[in-house]
């Protein structure tokens, strides 16, 4: 794997790799090449030669793993990936990402054991969960995870107990969450008079804080809440100089990076722009975020089996054999509308994407029995017309899918297969 230990002693943080401009070799002797980016080609493959089921079925296109890696590394050159697990924790994604130099970013037992079982290093991992099991805590001093985050007193009295060798950042709440499509300020985070505190606490406790840590949510929308929060985490150096702390070392900007449009870019910009503002003389420090939803949501694409169909009126009614208890459970807590692509490969294979065609005010339902189970109404969205066992293809699904999906009424959507191609993305 691309993130080693060294030396086999104690150290919490590893340098990035440069990104991979072809796939890791072991994800290219069991992936497709894709030719001109042709997405729905391979689909049809998986569909005509293993889809006797018709089950849903996932494409992890690794070429644009590489693709974002590269896109990371180009606007962030000083800053140190930890892919969030939770965001997605697809085995083979995970090797791939390791494989072009990411660390991760664990918050439980089970996602350190995924991530260790691929053979990446524990000086890999940060274990990003502010309040953790006392089991768990245990488990990573077991395997060597040897940096974690917490913002309070009694995690502070877990880990001197249980794993007293552990690195410590303090997480504080960002003053601003970005807009953020999930804002995680209600739960974690020390507030500004918590912080010199929570400090002295883990001072009495003789446990090393070796940095500050902040989140300003899942999906920011503004970028310049990353300047404000990088400014409140200098903050902290300073008044942990003040009491007498060893020097810090560590900024962890966490997550809230998404890859759609130039937010990225501009949330780079602000970055770079406010660590050189507020920490331009801090010889040695290290930069690491957490990002979750910018390397997972793209690469992911999410195929759907049409098993009922009934109409009334001009209204169509489909249901798929994934929905809100599956692969759609995010539709829960975030209105998102999902623009699948119609692929009738069964039942008009002259024209799968029936282009050109009359399209219809559509429903589309999941399998489950609850009336709830709804990805989009007529009201939102229109198909052409669709028979059974024709497939509807879901773009960008990586991101908190298939991790939040659940077997519900029997249906194991969190299972589904996942199927690896190879593009050349622009």
């Amino acid at each position: 794997m691309a993130c080693q230990s060294t030396n086999g002693k104690k150290s919490t943080l590893m340098p990035l790799l440069s990104a991979a401009s072809q796939p890791p070799s072991t994800a290219k002797n069991n992936s497709t090449p894709l030719q001109n980016s042709n997405l729905l080609d391979f689909i049809q493959s998986v569909i005509v030669s293993k889809q006797e089921n018709k089950e849903p079925f996932y494409v992890l296109d690794l070429g644009v793993v590489a693709s974002l890696m590269e896109r990371w590394t180009r606007n962030l050159p000083n800053v140190r990936p930890f892919y969030a697990v939770k965001c997605n924790p697809d085995a083979p994604f995970l090797s791939a990402m390791a494989a072009h130099g990411s660390s991760f970013d664990c918050a439980s037992r089970a996602e350190i054991e995924a991530v260790l079982s691929l053979g990446v290093s524990p000086n890999c991992v940060v274990f990003a969960n502010p309040c953790k099991p006392v089991s768990h805590i245990e488990y990573a001093a077991e395997v060597g995870v040897n940096l974690t985050t917490f913002d309070s007193e009694f995690e502070v009295l877990k880990i001197r107990k249980h794993h007293p060798n552990c690195e410590l950042l303090i997480r504080i709440k960002a003053p601003d969450d970005g807009d953020s499509s999930f804002p995680l300020g209600k739960k974690y985070g020390a507030l500004p008079e918590e912080v010199e505190p929570l400090l002295r606490a883990a001072q009495a406790a003789q446990l090393r804080v070796v940095g500050v840590s902040f989140h300003i949510g899942s999906g920011a929308r503004r970028a310049d809440a990353y300047r404000t929060a990088i400014e409140a985490a200098r903050k902290v150096f300073d008044t942990a100089a003040h009491i007498g702390l060893p020097k810090m070392r560590v900024l962890n900007l966490g997550g809230g990076f998404t890859s759609g449009g130039q937010l990225f870019e501009a949330a780079a910009e602000t970055i770079k722009a406010a660590v050189t503002e507020y920490f331009g003389t801090e010889p040695g420090l290290t930069v690491m975020a957490e990002p979750g939803r910018f390397f997972a949501e793209s690469v992911f694409t999410l195929a759907t089996n049409i098993i009922g169909k009934r109409v009334r009126g001009g209204v169509r009614e489909y249901w798929i054999n994934d929905g809100i208890y599956g692969s759609m459970n995010f539709l829960l807590f975030e209105y998102v509308l999902l623009k699948p692509t119609p692929f009738a490969c069964t039942s008009r294979p002259e024209n799968p994407t029936c282009r050109g065609e009359r399209t219809y005010m559509s429903t589309l339902f999941g399998p489950t029995c609850d009336a709830c189970d709804v990805v989009f109404t007529e009201a939102e969205h229109q198909l052409p017309e669709l028979e059974l066992t024709d497939w509807l293809i879901f773009p960008n699904m990586g991101s908190y899918t298939r991790a939040l999906a659940s077997n519900f009424n029997g249906f194991s959507t969190g299972s589904s297969l996942t199927y690896l191609s190879y593009s050349n993305p622009s």
